[in-house]
């Protein structure tokens, strides 16, 4: 399907995306390139907040296929939208429950005025709020599609070592909300049932949907990457072997397991680059006692053009994150040619296979740390074999790409459209 395909020949998708804008990562930008890769191949309408109106206005006309591309804003106020972006206030559900009554009063009355072939709810992924295109699907007969959603049912307790005790009740919570919804909330299943496809955003949700609702869920990932031509570059002779950490500071990214993992090791030609941002006085003091001190390199928070410089630098990247959806950071390392270690959990435990990385299961921070180890040493000591998965990774990135994806999409659609 092409560019060129007139309009009226396209498939018409109501999209809700509560998050949407360019030039930004997170939800925001997930929606957005969603929204704006199937605007090559189809016409779609997106009922989205209005924080971003001004972004989208000034980028949409810009676009080749921004003509495919119709918003309509459903504004909330400043205090709510600092709600949405504290993670851990709950008020915002409330309010976010409220934005979902008038989108689907808002796509009822777009639906009225024009033929919409696909209902589509696409963010925020977590499963919590399906919103209402559900309901609108029952009382129009238009189908309705759901995701990518991220329906993880318990964060792995096993790594809140390092969290405060405030943060390990809050997840302990959490876990025991996130299953009771899953088992027990009735629009979230009112909405699963209406779907005529859920799209799961790892295979972790893949495996709640069918645990808890007996539903196969076809696993897409939330987000994608850009093909990019960085030159493979030749590392096999460098004397240190350089290992990249790339996260905000907090117990999530479990940077403590990648320093104890780079003491296990014993490597002298180890290296660790840290880099983000966050109180780093805590690791730094972990590094002095597992004696590693002069192993690790701390960079802070830099530029997205440094870290792209250092990626291409590094030998491996290493991602010690538990909980997650599907990280760009990640992807970014594909695209960068390099090579990844990583738990085989959330997004990155599908978006990396073994052409491209070594993954392990999550266990407890003791045998994680002994594992990873013997992988960078493993790794360190056979060049060749790194060598040969940046070269696979060029492949790996066309598998990922946002076009790969819309593409799969627009299949669903026309595949639902015609059932």
């Amino acid at each position: 399907m092409s560019l060129s395909k007139n309009i009226c020949q396209m498939l018409k998708i109501l999209i809700n995306a509560y998050a949407c804008s360019p030039n930004m990562g997170s939800e925001p930008g997930m929606a957005w390139n969603w929204v704006s890769n199937l605007a090559k191949y189809c016409e779609v309408h997106i009922i989205t907040e209005g924080e971003f109106q001004d972004k989208i206005e000034d980028v949409v006309p810009k676009l080749e296929q921004g003509k495919n591309m119709h918003f309509y804003y459903n504004p909330v106020s400043d205090e709510i939208r600092k709600m949405c972006w504290n993670q851990g206030d709950w008020r915002f559900y409330k309010y976010y429950k409220e934005w979902q009554w008038k989108t689907y009063c808002m796509a009822k009355d777009i639906c009225s005025k024009q033929h919409i072939d696909v209902l589509h709810q696409l963010n925020m992924i977590g499963f919590r709020e399906p919103g209402y295109l559900w309901k609108l699907s029952k009382e129009t007969d238009i189908p309705f599609v759901w995701g990518p959603v991220d329906a993880k049912d318990k964060f792995p307790v096993a790594y809140l070592g390092g969290a405060s005790m405030k943060t390990k009740l809050f997840m302990r919570l959490k876990n025991f909300l996130t299953v009771w919804q899953l088992k027990h909330s009735t629009r979230v299943r009112q909405a699963a049932s209406q779907a005529s496809v859920i799209f799961s955003a790892s295979s972790n949700s893949k495996e709640s949907f069918y645990t808890y609702m007996a539903i196969d869920s076809p696993l897409l990932n939330e987000t994608g990457c850009y093909v990019q031509e960085h030159p493979l570059i030749d590392k096999s002779q460098k004397e240190t072997f350089d290992v990249l950490w790339v996260g905000k500071l907090d117990f999530r990214k479990q940077l403590g397991i990648a320093l104890q993992t780079i003491a296990v090791t014993g490597n002298d030609n180890i290296r660790l680059h840290i880099v983000g941002g966050g109180d780093a006085e805590p690791y730094k003091q972990l590094a002095n006692t597992l004696g590693i001190k002069d192993k690790c390199i701390w960079h802070g928070a830099v530029s997205h053009d440094e870290v792209q410089s250092i990626m291409q630098n590094s030998d491996v990247f290493f991602f010690t994150s538990v909980a997650e959806g599907t990280p760009h950071v990640v992807l970014e390392a594909i695209g960068n040619n390099l090579p990844i270690v990583c738990f085989d959990t959330c997004g990155q435990g599908d978006a990396v296979n073994e052409k491209v990385g070594k993954k392990i299961l999550l266990t407890n921070p003791s045998k994680s740390s002994q594992s990873f180890a013997n992988i960078l040493n493993e790794f360190e000591g056979n060049r060749n074999l790194l060598k040969q998965m940046s070269e696979n990774c060029k492949q790996r990135q066309i598998e990922l790409s946002w076009d790969e994806k819309a593409k799969t999409m627009v299949g669903w659609y026309e595949k639902i459209v015609k059932a």
